[in-house]
């Protein structure tokens, strides 16, 4: 097996991509295991998007932190996963706010308002998880 070809994903720049979603991925399990297990019953759809949002997280940290071409697919679908999520419940955030509290309340998700309530990083993650697998795969660190 090519030397640079079982690079980790996570090394280098790569590293710093990788705490960033392991940061996320805590911060959204937390988030969203006070929101259910305080008041599911509230806000049942943001809540359960606070879960999904985790679990994308959790995923694309163990992805980003493996070897090989399964780990490079497993990132690359989680972390488009993330970009659509974000994109498309930020813009249901504007357009029709009424189904999630203010962005920075309780009942906001992760992605909610494009990730206001985290400085925007949900938004702009997904798009440097991407650039870094498309910049691995071209000099063939997958």
């Amino acid at each position: 097996m090519d030397a640079r070809r079982s690079r980790r994903l996570s090394s280098g720049p790569g590293a710093v991509i990788v705490a960033v979603y392991g940061i996320l991925a805590l911060a959204a399990s937390a988030r969203s295991a006070v929101q259910i297990t305080r008041d599911f019953s509230a806000a049942p759809l943001a809540f359960s998007l606070s879960a999904f949002a985790a679990v994308v997280y959790i995923v694309a940290t163990l992805a980003l932190t493996s070897r090989g071409d399964r780990g490079y697919r497993v990132a690359k679908i989680t972390i488009t996963i993330e970009l659509v999520g974000v994109l498309l419940i930020g813009a249901l955030s504007l357009v029709a706010p009424a189904l999630q509290a203010s962005p920075f309340g309780s009942d906001a998700t992760v992605w909610s308002w494009f990730g206001a309530g985290y400085g925007f990083v949900p938004l702009v993650l997904p798009f440097v998880g991407l650039w870094w697998l498309r910049r691995a795969e071209r000099q063939g660190d997958r």
